[in-house]
């Protein structure tokens, strides 16, 4: 049982008082009277429960779901007195979206719309309290400070949050208390006694009046004193604990108020309540015994005064009922309490404005024009006959949404503003944002731009369809060139493989490999070690390629000249050995290599997350490092490629046996074209379709080469073999097949020791064809130390001559042959 709360019953007198001043106004519901319930909480949940159920059901019996009362239509709750209360009572309303306006509820928790839907207020968050108890302490440096918290959801959400706020300045907590919520003087004494142990000098209390009244008892009781106490607004101006025995030890208590208001005529309303008034109930006359120490005659209403059982449970020895009955003279103006103390009207001016809230509402309801209501199609509802969910808004501008924020309209009140979107990148999360604020480097905005979402991470991935089918080409690539080269190891020993050094062959196939399985490295998600080696790999292959081919070109171009050359001339001539033409592949190979070397060495690549095209998505890439080693490494190659082109192109002019030539040209025109395509498409490309557009020329230009260096020999060694013949190659016999693409002849013979220059058949009779041709295979008989040199120069009788005399070296009648021979 506890004593009467004079701040309570004042409280109710002024939601009377609010209800009386709406029903006399002509400007606010001038039709229609309001009338209202008032339930006893007696400050515990179960009896707020009750009341609730009572107020929704219609009578004492609480059946949830259904009315049994056929008045007046209900429009809201006012109250209830304290944070655990109103969440107990607004979980049930909330449950029909019915209205409750809180006037001393400021528990952060009931700001949670998904559990309480229908609840107002009209005081602030405990949040913000909390915080700037936080920022008091960082400001005075106080780093050692103890926490007490009533037993309940106002101070547990109150003091968590504070302590959120200060642990992340370094501040201590000495220690943390609670104050229990059903008296247990073992429990105070247990909270007495850690204030008294503890070397902290700052306290921060969250608590009700009626809950911490009992500690502070206790407190004087113990006689603690040089603490300095942190009150939070429920107790901070509270008449129940401004007492003067506690001046002494609550003397410099420093709190946050709730902000304080005047009420016109509450003074006269609050003198103006008798037992003998028609209007008077239960709660008047308990309220007129407790404050004049007097029992009303014929009462059953219990007695109760502040004399006669303290919060602590304990009898002070005087009866339960006075021996002085009550005379109904007693003036009230004789008494001194916190009933007529209206000098700090705050809880009770939030009472008030919560009634006005109220009354607000149902007058937009009750002037709502049909076709420019609130609700859906326009329309309205009707007052005698609504949902409570139907409380309309008087508003100049309606509020705006998370996603939005406020801008200033100039030249019109502050309650008329503009709502701008925020913009990309950015969010608000709450009603009414003053500023949208950015979201984190790897987040974006989603798209009511209320909450920050993760970006989309963008990169060519082997599962999706573009990846796979690159993928997919390079593999068949890689599959094509190793079928040459098995057809070429096969065949390794005919005229055609063993053409211009097959050695050189062969690697041209493995750097084709390289080169086209580079491929697999753009590909999937950038890793550092993939964007490090991808590009490197990818000049070192196409080195190995194109050195190889140069090569090759330079021993063509050589033949080239030699067979520009007369006899004499010839003794001076220079020609391409394999050696040669291997040592120069090696010389390219360690210029690229050292070249990569020092790339991967100073200023390597790596992964980067690009943001700077797209708000919405993060796309993932490799930074090349230094454009500078990039373009020495790649210019290399180009190099290479240039200088194949140029020896490629003038020993294309070859007769019809050795124009290999004729096809590295087209192959180099493809390279030159496929590349030279590849840089505007490369630089006009966002994301992973730069990747897209860099693959496929490495697979274009790849299988370039491939076609136009590999696709003749593999269609003579395949389907044309009588064609890959030594007299064919070499130039000791011809072919009526004119369907079959002539081939290169070998420039460095793999058949003889000796170098077998261009010998080009031109078109001879048969009887003239026959010397010839026995003047050749004398050349090879007898050409030990000596090179056998024949050219267009010279005319027909003359090789007929030479074949002839030729003969008769062999036979002994001559014994040199100085204009058909010449020493090397």
């Amino acid at each position: 049982h506890k004593k009467f709360n004079f701040r309570g019953f004042r409280w109710a007198r002024a939601m009377i008082h609010a209800i009386q001043e709406v029903n006399n106004r002509l400007d606010i519901l001038p039709n229609i009277t309001l009338g209202y319930h008032i339930y006893d909480t007696c400050f515990t949940t179960s009896k707020t429960v009750e009341g609730t159920l009572a107020y929704l059901t219609g009578q004492n019996e609480t059946m949830p779901n259904f009315r049994c009362s056929a008045g007046a239509p209900l429009v809201a709750v006012i109250g209830a007195g304290g944070s655990t209360l109103t969440i107990a009572s607004s979980r049930i309303v909330g449950l029909y979206y019915f209205p409750e306006v809180g006037y001393a509820s400021s528990c952060s928790v009931l700001s949670d719309k998904y559990q309480f839907p229908s609840f107002l207020r009209t005081i602030p968050n405990d949040n913000h309290q909390s915080l700037a108890m936080a920022e008091l302490v960082r400001h005075f440096g106080w780093v050692w400070i103890g926490t007490i918290a009533a037993d309940d959801d106002y101070g547990k959400y109150g003091i968590k949050y504070f302590k959120q706020n200060v642990e992340k300045s370094g501040i201590c907590i000495a220690f943390s208390e609670t104050i229990p919520k059903i008296f247990s003087r073992e429990k105070i004494l247990a909270v007495v006694e850690a204030i008294k142990e503890s070397t902290a000098n700052i306290i921060v209390v969250y608590s009700s009046d009626i809950d911490l009244s009992p500690l502070m008892e206790e407190i004087a009781n113990s006689n603690i004193t040089g603490k300095t106490w942190i009150a939070s607004e429920a107790w901070v101006t509270s008449a129940l604990i401004a007492k003067p025995e506690y001046f002494s030890f609550l003397g410099g208590t420093i709190g946050f108020g709730v902000r304080r208001g005047d009420i016109p005529g509450l003074k006269d309303f609050l003198l103006d309540v008798h037992p003998d008034n028609a209007a008077s109930d239960d709660l008047t006359i308990e309220f007129w015994q407790t404050a004049f120490n007097c029992t009303w005659p014929n009462s059953t209403v219990p007695y109760n005064t502040d004399f006669r059982i303290n919060v602590t449970g304990r009898e002070s020895g005087v009866h339960p009922v006075s021996d002085q009955l009550c005379t109904g003279k007693e003036k009230l103006e004789d008494i001194k309490n916190t009933y007529l103390d209206v000098s700090e009207l705050r809880i009770t001016y939030n009472v008030y404005k919560a009634v006005f809230t109220v009354a607000h509402a149902l007058n937009n309801l009750d002037t709502c024009v049909e076709g420019n209501g609130p609700f859906p199609k326009n329309s309205c509802a009707i007052i005698y006959d609504f949902e409570p969910w139907q409380p309309p808004r008087s508003v100049c501008t309606e509020n705006c949404q998370p996603g939005a924020r406020k801008g200033i309209r100039h030249g019109v009140p502050a309650c008329c503003f503009v709502c701008i979107p925020c913009a990309d990148g950015e969010i608000s999360n709450k009603t009414d944002a003053r500023e949208c604020f950015p979201c984190p480097d790897d987040y974006c905005s989603n798209t009511l731009k209320n909450e920050c979402v993760l970006k989309e991470v963008e990169f060519l991935a082997y599962d999706e369809a573009l990846g796979t089918t690159l993928v997919a080409v390079s593999l068949f690539g890689a599959c094509i060139v190793l079928s040459v080269t098995i057809v070429y190891r096969i065949h390794r020993d005919t005229a055609v493989v063993k053409a211009n050094d097959r050695g050189l062959s062969f690697l041209i196939q493995l750097s084709l490999v390289i080169t086209l399985l580079t491929s697999f490295l753009f590909v999937g998600k950038p890793k550092e070690w993939s964007c490090q080696i991808r590009q490197v790999t990818l000049a070192l292959g196409f080195s190995l390629c194109l050195s190889c081919i140069l090569g090759k070109t330079i021993a063509l171009l050589l033949t080239y000249r030699g067979s520009k050359l007369n006899a004499a001339e010839k003794h001076d001539h220079i020609s391409m050995q394999s050696f040669h033409q291997k040592l120069l592949v090696l010389i390219s190979m360690i210029i690229e290599v050292c070249i990569c070397t020092a790339y991967l060495t100073c200023i390597p690549p790596y992964v980067y997350k690009n943001m700077e095209f797209q708000n919405v998505k993060i796309i993932l890439e490799c930074n090349e490092g230094s454009i500078e080693f990039l373009c020495t490494m790649f210019g290399f190659d180009v190099f290479l490629a240039v200088l194949c082109f140029i020896t490629a192109f003038i020993a294309r002019k070859l007769p019809d046996n050795f124009n290999e030539a004729k096809f590295i040209t087209f192959g180099m025109l493809v390279f030159f074209i496929v590349w030279i395509s590849f840089v505007p498409a490369y630089l006009s490309t966002r994301g992973k379709f730069k990747v897209v557009v860099e693959i496929f020329a490495i697979l274009a230009s790849s299988f370039g080469l491939l076609g136009c260096i590999f696709l003749p020999k593999r269609y003579i060694i395949l389907l044309k073999p009588e064609r890959n013949t030594e007299e064919i190659i070499s130039g000791k016999a011809t072919t009526n097949d004119n369907s079959a693409p002539s081939t290169s002849a070998s420039c460095t013979s793999e058949v003889t020791n000796s170098t077998l220059s261009s010998m080009v058949l031109d078109e001879y009779t048969d009887r003239q064809f026959q010397w010839i041709l026995m003047y050749h295979q004398i050349a090879i008989i007898s050409s030990g130390s000596y090179g056998f040199w024949f050219s267009m120069t010279q005319p027909k009788s003359h090789h007929i001559t030479c074949a002839e005399k030729i003969m008769q070296v062999i036979t002994g009648e001559l014994l040199w042959l100085d204009f058909c021979f010449s020493d090397k």
